[in-house]
């Protein structure tokens, strides 16, 4: 074996045996225009928008597209969640317009139904306590993620 190739596969094994980290630093785009369907760009910026979920913590997920009204005013909502409960649940965020890292392809696969926005909390087991299209209220997922922490 050659020394590239056994340092290639020690880095591979390395990153896999590593957990993924959620997003983190979520900030708003500050340039959204909330009354039209103009592409602003990314709606949401941050550290680790690529990784997935870590296993045994909640998450909230938003699936999105730049160019989705709907979509930036539950942009707002996320980012608003996400200075609330930093820290103590995961956020992942999925831009639908750029390209995909391997977990966010996981969950789109497993929980995007089509619509925009969308969005899902997982409880600490992986498994969907809340998954639906369309704007929903924060107190209405404040309400899922309170209980997705004490389970």
């Amino acid at each position: 074996m050659t020394k590239w190739l056994a340092i290639s596969l020690f880095s591979t094994a390395l990153a896999m045996a590593l957990p993924a980290q959620a997003a983190d630093n979520l900030k708003l785009n500050q340039h959204l225009n909330y009354s039209s369907d103009s592409q602003d760009g990314p709606l949401i910026t941050g550290d680790h928008l690529e990784d997935g979920t870590v296993p045994g913590k909640p998450a909230y997920a938003i699936f999105y597209g730049e160019g989705c009204f709907n979509s930036k005013r539950q942009a707002r909502r996320t980012v608003d969640l996400y200075e609330q409960y930093k820290g103590r649940v995961q956020f992942v965020v999925v831009d639908l317009d750029r390209p995909r890292s391997a977990a966010q392809e996981e969950l789109v696969k497993r929980f995007y139904e089509g619509s925009i926005p969308h969005v899902v909390v997982l409880n600490r087991d992986g498994k969907a306590a809340y998954n639906a299209a369309g704007e929903v209220d924060s107190g209405e997922i404040s309400k899922v993620l309170e209980k997705a922490l004490t389970q």
